[in-house]
């Protein structure tokens, strides 16, 4: 199913609504609304990790309404690892740490694919450890 920023014909749906649509799938979400709701709050939550160019780059590859939850957010207090991103999110969710890693990765896997992967190197280079495994990447460590 291609995301791409392309011009879409009536009846064939936005971007944002395919990227919802594969996010429902990838996640096994009964309904559209519930993958909306984690896909809101998985955005949000990565936006408070970013840099500020991050955000911004990542933000030109998503459709406008993805992008929207992205940029509305500034940097949180200090770096999360990615499972401090997790629990954190279970938090604000009311989520299972189980739960809220199965949303983070349908989420972060279709938002990887819409960056590319050029992209998603530098973000996940300027991430703390362990968002790899996040966004669907196997996790590199440097030897010492």
């Amino acid at each position: 199913m291609p995301l791409r920023h392309e011009t879409t014909h009536a009846g064939v749906g936005s971007v944002y609504e395919r990227m919802l649509e594969k996010i429902r799938y990838d996640g096994a979400y009964a309904t559209r609304e519930r993958a909306e709701t984690v896909t809101g709050a998985v955005l949000s939550a990565l936006g408070r990790q970013l840099t500020e160019e991050d955000r911004a780059e990542l933000a030109a590859c998503l459709p406008p309404e993805a992008a929207r939850l992205l940029v509305s957010q500034t940097p949180g207090p200090e770096p999360l690892t990615g499972w401090g991103f997790v629990k954190d999110l279970a938090t604000r969710t009311g989520g299972t740490p189980a739960t809220t890693r199965w949303d983070t990765g349908a989420v972060l896997a279709t938002v990887g694919g819409l960056a590319g992967p050029a992209l998603l190197d530098r973000i996940l280079a300027d991430l703390a450890p362990g968002y790899a495994l996040l966004f669907g990447r196997a996790e590199l460590v440097q030897a010492a």
